[in-house]
């Protein structure tokens, strides 16, 4: 797989992990992870481009999925498949 995956995150945060494994149990093998723990001055950058302050925020070929729950809904109405398949398809 090839399409490309980012997602901020932090080391603790227990929906980070599930999205993490969740993206992984449908083929992802690397996610780029930028950790906002670890860089402070990337949660302003985050918050700037989501406008959430909460993690995880998923990005897949550039477009912002949301968090670990707008990952799943996005699953459940059959749009993340074409998505991480590179597929150009509108999410809502």
């Amino acid at each position: 797989m090839t399409t490309e995956v980012m997602m901020y995150s932090t080391a603790v945060c227990p929906y980070c992990i599930r999205a993490e494994s969740f993206l992984r149990a449908k083929g992802v093998g690397d996610i780029a992870k930028v950790r906002i723990d670890l860089e402070p001055a990337r949660r302003a950058e985050m918050m700037e481009r989501t406008g959430r302050r909460t993690v995880p925020q998923i990005y897949i070929a550039g477009q912002h999925v949301g968090g670990y729950e707008d990952l799943v809904a996005l699953d459940r109405a059959g749009k993340l498949a074409p998505l991480l398949a590179g597929e150009d398809a509108p999410l809502r």
